[in-house]
């Protein structure tokens, strides 16, 4: 089946209408039951503002006030985030962009550039030198994280480069263009896959070893983990135009074409075994993305891909119905976890956005 991205689109303002209308002061991260949790207690959580980054892209694109209203509440919420150091990590980019970034794109708001400028900050303060790397998440404060790096941080590098621009200052852009190098070379496999977590020195910079984080295993191919891979070098050699990081980007994606399963609907790691049968549709949602942007660059073969895994979600796991607030069902934040197979915000944002994307309506945010 082929679908006219457009009336997708009109579909999810719709549905969104209603969502959004049932869901105010919420923050949103997973929903149960067809119902949206709330993470506002939990302000500093990594997700919070992916909901805001879809009613953004939506108001962007129709121009509801509603969506704009929303959207500003969250953004407003998250600045409690920036009073506790233990809150802020390296995941500034998917909370600021997604906010205050839309928010000063959509409608020049000094606030919102402001909020870009110190999270930019905070996110280039985390870069460990020896290494050169930027630092994942916190610990307790006893070191045993200090020389954690995650593929993840890849797209949150585009928060460094857009405020380095905002700025006219090159430390920023320096920063994310040595942590990309570092990824390039440390989780980077021979054959176009990618290490979630790599762990070095952080005294004397040495790279340790990986780990397994949120994949079957820890030499196994996580597929979210290969999605941020893929979508977050392109981005770097948007920002860039460096090559070595579009030439990786085709290695991730050829990898990754390869591996997709004949159904389209992409498991939490290509080497889990059969049973049993996790799925999680925000790394196909998240591939789909980087996919589209890799074929402005390199052609037709990365769209056809992107267009075959945005069908099969279509087709099998969206719900576009007014009374359900989720979008895209069957999501899966870890193989170990112990919740599968159920609904989370960051795959509603990153389903509309390619829906956004292929019908030229998307504000690019990244």
């Amino acid at each position: 089946m082929s679908f006219n991205w457009g009336e997708i689109a009109d579909r999810i303002r719709e549905k969104e209408l209603s969502v959004a209308a049932r869901n105010i002061g919420r923050i949103p991260y997973r929903a149960i039951d067809g119902r949206f949790d709330d993470q506002s207690e939990n302000i500093s959580w990594w997700t919070n503002g992916f909901w805001a980054g879809l009613l953004w892209q939506l108001y962007g694109a129709y121009r509801d006030d509603s969506f704009r209203t929303a959207a500003e509440d969250i953004e407003n919420k998250l600045d409690r985030v920036f009073l506790n150091h233990w809150g802020m990590d390296h995941d500034s980019g998917f909370r600021w962009l997604m906010t205050a970034g839309a928010d000063f794109r959509l409608t020049g708001s000094e606030a919102s550039k402001n909020r870009l400028i110190v999270a930019a900050n905070d996110l280039a303060g985390r870069f460990n030198h020896a290494g050169r790397f930027i630092r994942a998440w916190n610990d307790s404060g006893d070191g045993s994280r200090a020389g954690w790096a995650i593929i993840d941080c890849m797209m949150n590098l585009p928060l460094l480069y857009i405020v380095s621009d905002l700025l006219n200052d090159p430390r920023f852009r320096q920063t994310a263009i040595l942590h990309a190098d570092t990824a390039m070379i440390a989780f980077l496999r021979p054959d176009g896959s990618l290490c979630h977590i790599v762990e070095f020195d952080p005294s004397t910079g040495a790279r340790l070893r990986s780990h397994g984080g949120q994949g079957y295993a820890h030499a196994s191919s996580w597929t979210r983990g290969q999605a941020w891979g893929l979508y977050g070098f392109t981005l770097s050699y948007i920002h860039t135009k460096k090559p070595e990081y579009l030439e990786t980007a085709r290695k991730i994606a050829d990898r990754f074409i390869e591996r997709i399963p004949e159904s389209r609907l992409m498991p939490v790691d290509f080497d889990q075994p059969p049973e049993p049968d996790y799925e999680d549709s925000t790394a196909s949602a998240i591939a789909v993305c980087g996919l589209i942007e890799l074929s402005k660059l390199l052609g037709e073969k990365y769209l056809s891909a992107a267009e075959e895994l945005l069908t099969a979600l279509t087709e099998n796991r969206c719900r576009f119905d007014r009374g359900c607030d989720n979008i895209l069902e069957k999501c899966t934040a870890a193989y170990h976890d112990s919740w599968h197979n159920g609904a989370i915000i960051y795959g509603d944002y990153f389903y509309t956005e390619a829906v956004l994307k292929l019908c030229s309506r998307e504000t690019f945010l990244w």
